[in-house]
C-alpha cells in the first residue's frame, strides 16, 4: 500500500491566523529520513468498526501550532509533525487514510461530541475532567515548562518566580490549571493571559505583553532551539511540572474504534516503529512502554 497523506488542508482563516501572529516555529515539511515501512494488518482493519471501513478515512481534529507536535508546513496548509506522522502511519497499519484537520484547541472535545471528527489527536493531556467527554488512548507523556525572553531578564526559573508575572498560555491547556494551582503559594497573583492558540501565547512573550509562557516541554524545546526563533525565547530549564499522558480522544460509546487504536498503536510500539518516528523529530524522551486508555494522574502529582 502507498503511503497515506502526512496531513490534509486546514481552515485558510486559521492559517492566516497563525501567519499573521509571526512568531510560531513552524516544523519542517518533513522530519529527516524516510518513515519504516507498515504494511496493512488485514484482522486489524477488519476490527475496525463497518462504518470506518466503509467511509475508508479517519478524521483527526487537530490544532497546529503545537510544533513539533502538529504545525502548519511551510505552505501554510498542510499539518505537519509526530502526531500527523503517527497518525498517518496507524492508517499504513489499519488499511485506511488517517485525514488531520485544523480546529480550535478549546473546542476540541465538543466538536467530537458532536460527531464532527472520529477522532481528536492535537497534544491533548488525559485528565479526569477530560475523560469526562471522551476515552484517551495514551501516547505520548509530557509536563509543562517555562518559556521566558532570551537572556531571561526578569530571572524567572522555576514556576514560583511567576508570581506577580504576566503568563500567557493556550486556552482550554493544561497549563491553565497548572498556573492557578500555582497561584495559591504566591503572595501576588499571576496575570494569566489565556490565547487561542500558543503561537498567540508566543506573540505575547514576544512583543512584551506577558513576562513568560508556559506550554508543554516539546513545543518549548522547539521554540528555544529552532533557528527561526530561538533568538527570541528561551528555555527557563529542563523541569517538566505534572507531567501527564497525551491521549488520542474518541468518543465514550465508539468503544470498538478505542480498542483498535489501542492494539494497533501497540503494534508499533512493539515493533520499534513508534520509538523510531519519535526519534526522528527529536521527540523520543516522550516515548511510552504501553499503550494504555485513560490513564490521567492526578493533578498537581
Amino acid at each position: 500500500m502507498t503511503r497515506t497523506r502526512r496531513a490534509v488542508a486546514g481552515t485558510a482563516v486559521l492559517a492566516a491566523a497563525l501567519v499573521a501572529a509571526g512568531c510560531g516555529a513552524a516544523a519542517p515539511e518533513t522530519a529527516a529520513g524516510p518513515a519504516a515501512a507498515v504494511a496493512v494488518d488485514e484482522e486489524l482493519h477488519a476490527a475496525l468498526p463497518a462504518d470506518v471501513r466503509a467511509a475508508g478515512v479517519l478524521t483527526v481534529a487537530n490544532d497546529p501550532s503545537y510544533p513539533p507536535a502538529s504545525s502548519f508546513g511551510p505552505d501554510g496548509r498542510t499539518i505537519v509533525g509526530f502526531e500527523p506522522d503517527l497518525g498517518a502511519t496507524l492508517g499504513d497499519l489499519l488499511g485506511v487514510e488517517v485525514r488531520f484537520e485544523a480546529a480550535p484547541f478549546d473546542t476540541l472535545l465538543d466538536d467530537l461530541a458532536a460527531d464532527r471528527f472520529d477522532l481528536v489527536m492535537s497534544a491533548v493531556t488525559d485528565t479526569a475532567e477530560r475523560e469526562q467527554q471522551a476515552d484517551f488512548v495514551n501516547y505520548f507523556r509530557a509536563g509543562s515548562s517555562i518559556v521566558v525572553a532570551r537572556g531571561n531578564p526578569l530571572g524567572i526559573h522555576e514556576l514560583a518566580g511567576l508570581c506577580g508575572r504576566s503568563v500567557a498560555v493556550e486556552a482550554g491547556t493544561v497549563q491553565v490549571g497548572l498556573l492557578e494551582r500555582a497561584q495559591a503559594s504566591c503572595a501576588q497573583r499571576i496575570d494569566l493571559h489565556e490565547l487561542p492558540t500558543n503561537d498567540d501565547a508566543l506573540l505575547e512573550l514576544r512583543t512584551g505583553r506577558a513576562d513568560a509562557v508556559v506550554a508543554d516541554y516539546p513545543p518549548a524545546v522547539h521554540v528555544t532551539t529552532d533557528p527561526r526563533t530561538q533568538n527570541s525565547y528561551q528555555l527557563v530549564s529542563d523541569t517538566q511540572y505534572e507531567p501527564g499522558l497525551y491521549g488520542i480522544a474518541v468518543a465514550p460509546d465508539r468503544t470498538g474504534l478505542r480498542d483498535v487504536l489501542t492494539e494497533a498503536l501497540q503494534r508499533l510500539v512493539d515493533d520499534g516503529v513508534y520509538q523510531e518516528l519519535l526519534d526522528r523529530w527529536e521527540v523520543g524522551h516522550g516515548a511510552v512502554d504501553a499503550i494504555t486508555v485513560n490513564g490521567a494522574l492526578p493533578a498537581g502529582s
